[in-house]
């Protein structure tokens, strides 16, 4: 009976398998234009900001993905309990 009052959690599994190709097409676009973004980059002016929009859009589709990969594998994060 209990079990029945549960909720289940759908496990991301879509979602992770999608961030995860499209974090593999990144780095593998990185690697294989490096002369192209090295040219841009050393530019300067406005395109100095490259890198630290390429560096936030790494970080985010690879943390989606990782947050992803640990919640199917059912690691989750402990829960704090309230402070007294």
């Amino acid at each position: 009976m209990a079990a029945q009052n549960q909720t289940i959690k759908k496990k991301p599994v879509g979602q992770m398998i999608f961030m995860g190709v499209i974090s593999i097409a990144l780095y593998a676009a990185l690697l294989l234009k490096q002369d192209l973004i090295n040219e841009y980059v050393g530019r300067g002016s406005v395109y100095a900001f490259l890198p630290i929009i390429t560096a936030f859009l790494f970080s985010y589709v690879h943390g989606t993905f990782t947050g992803n990969f640990w919640t199917v594998l059912g690691i989750e994060a402990a829960k704090k309990k309230g402070v007294k």
